[in-house]
């Protein structure tokens, strides 16, 4: 038992899974964030709303609720339902707040210490934060606090918050917040909880996504949501209220909610991969939704680039909206040609090295009635390094398809992003290192088509890019990154390192 009565009480640690190889043809997916003020059950309410988010980080989840004495954290590799679906779990988390969180590392080891929420114990009290999102300069900062004789308990940019709160001179737990938010620099969204509030942030740019939300009650007062999504409001039963602006900070108390914005305002970079890839279809995201955009891409994915053919077919699941906006403009019929198995999870194991080249068949198998013969556009939302890509045109082909013409509904990733999004090095990447005709010849269809990124800000957001201000964060397709790279950069901002680690 802990001796200081605002701890978290200990939990026994949960080995990790097995992981089988991800899809490779995909970014993975960034963290998703849920946090529950002024609610019965909120725990069990943080455990539905990880379970909505799941998409967003496989790896690892963890809740820390608080009951008005203590609190309680509860933390463990895999996914949601592997651990949160125990009663006794949730009936360890007591309390009406909590917030929790979805792993999917893009920073630090997949090992149980790296896992979020992390807890603390400072002056003011108990203080707990989950985050989504990278920081550009957290191996400065972080040098610097070492420096300083800060102890790292993990190896995620996380903690950097901790620290910096820790070592603020300022009073209240917010002044302190405010005062480590203004050293980092990066892409975040962040839901905390402290003894007396609930707190939602987002980075300046709002490049991470971030919701308010409100739980229905009899009572006038009824509690208050924060979550990545409108997907994970749905399923507690809460209403939309609002995005969290960029730059804006949610304080959730007893009171209600109390906005603050410390930096001057600028011009919003959201990540345009949200509307392509990340988003659920269900949920709606700044304002639009998602399952429309994707619509809409695919549409202008078929003006732009469209060959003659018999059928459009998706690759499950990702591909299947802007599938369908492709073929209603293209006036061919939709069809899955492709069936996903949807009970191979990310914890399949691959014994032996023989048979893991057929990995793809585990989760994808071709449907040959419809495909044998026929001129097949495959439709997927993006190409990484491509290994993916070929597996599944030659399964394609192998079942019988006359030609494969594959139609890609995002601009060529030709860069890696700092901002959240784990993607591979860029000369890993197989744009950044090849033309569009030398990668259809690499995956080995008849013809490959990327949208352009005109037509996909137009399909976004109903107008071309403009580069000199662009609307979103898009440094994945373009080399523009919003937020300065400081960390990739020259080590030496020796005042600034030396000025912190002073004190």
């Amino acid at each position: 038992m802990p001796t200081d009565r605002r701890s978290p009480e200990p939990r026994e640690p949960v080995e990790p899974a097995a992981f089988a190889p991800a899809d490779d043809d995909h970014p993975r997916e960034e963290c998703g964030v849920f946090g529950v003020w002024a609610a019965a059950d909120a725990a069990a309410l943080t455990a539905l709303g990880l379970h909505a988010l799941q998409h967003r980080g496989q790896e690892a989840a963890g809740i820390v609720s608080f009951d008005g004495e203590r609190f309680h954290s509860h933390r463990a590799l895999g996914l949601v339902g592997d651990t949160f679906s125990d009663a006794r779990v949730i009936a360890s988390l007591p309390g009406r707040a909590a917030i929790g969180h979805n792993r999917y590392a893009t920073t630090g080891d997949t090992v149980l210490r790296n896992v979020q929420p992390l807890y603390a114990d400072f002056e003011f009290g108990g203080f707990a934060v989950g985050h989504n999102g990278n920081l550009t300069n957290a191996t400065q900062l972080r040098r610097a606090l070492v420096r300083r004789g800060c102890l790292f308990q993990s190896t995620t940019d996380s903690e950097v918050f901790v620290h910096l709160i820790a070592i603020s001179l300022y009073s209240t737990v917010v002044d302190r917040l405010i005062d480590a938010l203004k050293q980092v620099q990066g892409a975040y969204s962040l839901v905390a909880l402290t003894a007396e509030a609930m707190i939602g942030v987002r980075d300046p740019f709002g490049v991470r996504p971030l919701i308010l939300g409100r739980l229905p009650s009899p009572a006038k007062e009824g509690g208050w949501v924060l979550a990545s999504e409108t997907c994970a409001l749905d399923i507690v039963g809460a209403s939309f209220v609002r995005d969290v602006e960029p730059g804006e900070i949610v304080v959730i108390d007893d009171n209600g909610v109390r906005s603050i914005k410390p930096w001057a305002k600028q011009a919003s970079r959201f990540c345009i991969f949200e509307f392509i890839y990340f988003s659920r279809p269900d949920s709606v995201v700044e304002g639009t939704p998602v399952y429309e955009v994707r619509k809409r891409i695919g549409a202008e994915l078929a003006r732009e680039s469209h060959v003659p053919a018999d059928l459009v077919v998706p690759v499950p699941d990702s591909g299947v909206p802007a599938a369908i906006g492709y073929a209603a403009e293209a006036g061919l019929p939709f069809e899955l040609g492709i069936i996903r198995n949807h009970y191979v999870g990310r914890t399949f194991i691959e014994p032996t090295d023989s048979i893991r080249h057929l990995g793809v068949k585990l989760k994808h198998s071709a449907n040959r009635s419809l495909i044998a013969g026929k001129r097949v556009v495959l439709v997927d939302d993006s190409i990484v390094r491509g290994t993916t890509s070929r597996k599944i045109v030659e399964m394609v082909r192998a079942a019988g398809a006359a030609e494969v013409h594959m139609r890609i509904s995002s601009p060529p990733t030709t860069h890696s992003c700092f901002y959240g999004i784990d993607t591979p090095e860029r000369d890993k990447l197989l744009a950044a290192r090849n033309d569009v005709a030398a990668m259809a010849r690499i995956i080995g269809v008849d013809s490959l088509a990327f949208i352009s990124i005109d037509g996909l800000y137009c399909a976004v957001a109903g107008v071309a890019r403009d580069p000199a201000r662009p609307q979103f964060c898009d440094a994945c397709f373009t080399g523009d990154y919003p937020i300065p790279l400081v960390d990739l950069a020259s080590p030496a901002n020796d005042r600034q390192l030396s000025l912190l680690a002073e004190g």
